[in-house]
């Protein structure tokens, strides 16, 4: 739950130009999060190089390959309808055809994709995507191929990602890799490894040639962006073995948001998913300092109530919560935060349940994802304890929170009104031609009508309406960011 799921993208295939003299054809599908799809475009680029071209043709593929997700049952059910659909491609129209499954499920499943139920040729875990040249050996060879050990070093700094299905505008950058965080409802830790954290000289070196392709805005992506901390390699559990000079040079995540921000200023910088045990108020003032690091923050919580919080093996309190949220309005007045929210996790009693409501009503967050709690295969929560409220109790709390929700997203929105904002043009509304999508610093949607304005351009806006979701309104001449 640690990771924004966009519905509208899952089971997208990617498209890449053609490259001169490629012969075999990909045809690779994304489910999950931003990571997920940002490790496709990693997986793209090494296939690139080994004489694939994608295609969208899932009948002519050599080559098919998912990126899946671990996260949510409905997720993995997906992947798996999936999976049948190319066998049965595979059965009747293209017998040579090779299928693998890539990512968190790969990780989790293993051996049984391939020798139980023997639907795949082919099973790579997040960490090994540079042997797949080797493994597709193997594979050509008649051999099923399997690598899903988790590294304590790979985080792919020196791969440059293919962009896939971008507008040009906006891209991901990964700056840190799995997870220490033992969260008992969450398989992450278990299918991405330890956390280690990206070279901030290779970051700051592909933020400056995404700025070179026309690139405006990029958000770093990681399991916990801000728990990020580079001294030279390794994991951050073992930073207290550092020398004291690689601890003296030590970058952690407020330094690293500093330094993107100065190598490029006139380019706008956003980070997802951050964990508030790990959120320091030296990346608040950080913020605050820079204009084009955009006033928007993702911060779960889970749950309102300290006795769930303890269950769920969440390191911060209730207070230390709302400590700071107190903080983020203090030194941003205007930043945006969305939360993520589980209802329903073992043991929660209605008690619980109206903490979780009244810490929504303290902070009144933007926008949130809410999910009814499923328990996942693996995880700490699934081997210890008893999966206990009711789906109907579950049901009930969960459309409380998302009605709360609501209430706060359209007061939020309505606030809006009547101000002129800097909005970045992404692309044409899903509505209508005639108007403009974009997002402004706080990551809220905005439409207005095309003018003279193109995708990729900086626009003052003023608000006129909203929805509880969307700001609408009036473009009034480009901003000083162009």
């Amino acid at each position: 739950m640690e990771k924004i799921i966009d519905e509208n993208k899952q089971g997208e295939s990617l498209v890449l130009d053609k490259k001169e003299g490629n012969t075999r054809k990909l045809f690779i599908e994304s489910y999950g999060c931003q990571m997920n799809f940002s490790d496709s475009e990693i997986v793209a680029s090494i296939l690139t190089e080994q004489g694939f071209n994608t295609t969208q043709n899932l009948e002519e593929a050599d080559l098919v390959l998912v990126n899946t997700c671990s996260i949510r049952d409905k997720a993995e059910q997906t992947v798996r309808k999936r999976l049948e659909k190319y066998n049965a491609v595979k059965q009747t129209q293209n017998p040579n055809m090779k299928v693998g499954v890539l990512g968190c499920m790969a990780e989790r499943l293993k051996s049984k994709f391939l020798e139980e139920e023997k639907i795949v040729d082919l099973v790579v875990g997040p960490d090994a995507y540079k042997d797949l040249p080797n493994l597709l050996a193997e594979v050509e060879d008649g051999r099923d191929a399997i690598n899903v050990i988790l590294s304590k070093e790979e985080t792919y700094g020196d791969i440059s990602p293919v962009r896939l299905n971008t507008n040009g505008v906006t891209a991901f950058v990964s700056i840190t890799r799995g997870c220490d965080n033992m969260c008992t409802f969450c398989v992450v830790p278990f299918t991405r490894g330890r956390e280690r954290s990206r070279d901030p000289q290779s970051i700051i070196e592909e933020i400056n040639d995404l700025w070179n392709k026309g690139y405006k805005e990029v958000t770093l992506l990681g399991q916990n962006v801000d728990s990020y901390l580079w001294y030279g390699g390794g994991l951050k559990k073992d930073f207290e073995k550092a020398s004291d000079i690689q601890k003296a040079t030590a970058v952690n995540f407020a330094k690293l948001l500093d330094l993107c921000a100065k190598a490029q200023p006139k380019m706008r910088f956003r980070f997802s998913t951050s964990n508030p045990q790990d959120f320091t108020l030296d990346v608040i003032e950080t913020m605050a300092k820079h204009k084009n690091i955009c006033n928007y923050i993702h911060l779960p919580v889970q749950s309102g109530s300290n006795r769930i919080l303890k269950a769920m093996n969440r390191l911060h309190t209730r207070e230390e919560y709302f400590e700071l949220i107190d903080n983020i309005k203090r030194l941003i007045p205007d930043c945006a935060i969305s939360q993520d929210m589980i209802a329903g996790f073992p043991t929660e009693t209605e008690e619980d349940h109206l903490d979780t409501l009244s810490l929504m009503e303290y902070v009144k967050y933007d926008f949130g994802f809410m999910f009814a709690y499923s328990e996942r295969p693996g995880t700490l929560a699934e081997r210890k304890m008893e999966d206990d409220i009711p789906e109907d109790i579950k049901k009930r709390r969960l459309n409380e929170i998302i009605a709360l929700q609501q209430k706060h997203s359209l007061l939020r929105t309505q606030a809006h009104i009547g101000k002129t904002e800097e909005v970045l043009i992404e692309k044409t509304s899903k509505r209508s031609d005639a108007h403009w999508s974009g997002r402004n610093t706080q990551n809220t949607v905005v439409v207005f009508p095309k003018g003279n304005y193109k995708v990729g351009d900086f626009v003052n806006v003023k608000i006129t309406d909203c929805t509880s979701a969307t700001l609408i309104g009036e473009a009034v001449e480009y901003s000083d960011n162009n």
